[in-house]
C-alpha cells in the first residue's frame, strides 16, 4: 500500500502568496526590498527559534514578531515592533483566505482516487494550523485522524518520534511511504532519518551547503506534481 504524507505551509499552498499581500497593505511605501527575500529570511528566522515555542520559552506571537524584525534588519531596512505587530495580524488574516495549489489538489484528488493514504504532518500551534486546513477544505481527502500537529502530538518535525508515531497511528509500511514537504532540515532530513522517501518541494530554490540526506525527488516548480505522481503511481 502506498502512502502520502504531506505538509502544509508552502506545500500544499503557496505561502508567499498572503505574505505578498499582507506586505502589500502594511508595507506599500517600502519600495527597496525584494519581498521573496523577506519572505525566505522571515523563514529561516522562524525556523531558528521554532524549537523554544515548543517548549515554551518564547511565545509564537513574540516569534511572529521576532522573525519579520530579524528579516527587515537582515535585509538592512529595520522597523518597528508595531510595524512588525501590524504586519502578522495582516498575514494572519491573508492566511485565512488562503487556497490549495491547484496542482497540488490534482495529486490530491488522485490519490483519493487511487485509494492511497493521505495524511499530514505539520510543525506549528493548533489553533493556527487547523484554522488553514479547514480553509483548504482539507478533510476532503485526509481523515481526521491522518492529521498529525506538533503542538498536539507534543513531538515536531525533524524529530522522528513524530515520523514514529505518524507510523504507528495509520499503520505505514517506510519503504512505501513518501513524505512530502518544502523545507529541506525540517522535512527531507526529518523524513529520511525515519526511513521513509522523500519529496521535496523546492520551489524556493533553497540552497544546502551539503545534502547528507537526499531527498529521492526533487520539484522545483508546481507544474513538476503532477507529472512526478503519475510516474510513480502508474502501476496502481
Amino acid at each position: 500500500m502506498i502512502n502520502l504524507i504531506f505538509d502544509v505551509d508552502d506545500t500544499l499552498y503557496n505561502q508567499l502568496t498572503p505574505f505578498y499581500i499582507a506586505y502589500d497593505k502594511v508595507f506599500s511605501s517600502i519600495k527597496n526590498i525584494s519581498v521573496k527575500d523577506l519572505y525566505i529570511s522571515s523563514r529561516k528566522h522562524s525556523d531558528e527559534v521554532f524549537h523554544l515555542t515548543e517548549s515554551g520559552k518564547m511565545s509564537i506571537e513574540e516569534m511572529h514578531v521576532y522573525r519579520i524584525i530579524k528579516a527587515f534588519e537582515e535585509l538592512g531596512n529595520p522597523i518597528t515592533e508595531k510595524d512588525a505587530q501590524n504586519f502578522q495580524n495582516e498575514y494572519i488574516y491573508q492566511q485565512s483566505q488562503i487556497t490549495l495549489i491547484p496542482e497540488m489538489e490534482q495529486v490530491l484528488n488522485f490519490a483519493k482516487e487511487k485509494n492511497i493514504n493521505i495524511g499530514i504532518i505539520t510543525n506549528g500551534p493548533s489553533s493556527h494550523q487547523r484554522m488553514k486546513l479547514n480553509q483548504l477544505n482539507i478533510e476532503k481527502w485526509v481523515d481526521e485522524e491522518n492529521i498529525f500537529i506538533s503542538s498536539e502530538v507534543g513531538f515536531s518535525k525533524p524529530d522522528i518520534n513524530i515520523f514514529r508515531l505518524v507510523e504507528q497511528f495509520m499503520s505505514l509500511d517506510r519503504e512505501n511511504t513518501y513524505y512530502v514537504g518544502d523545507s529541506y532540515k525540517n522535512d527531507v532530513i526529518g523524513a529520511k532519518k525515519a526511513g521513509w522517501k522523500s519529496i521535496w518541494m523546492n520551489h524556493r530554490e533553497h540552497r544546502v551547503k551539503e545534502l547528507v540526506y537526499k531527498p529521492d525527488f526533487i520539484i522545483l516548480n508546481y507544474q513538476e506534481i503532477p507529472l512526478l505522481y503519475k510516474k510513480l503511481f502508474k502501476d496502481i
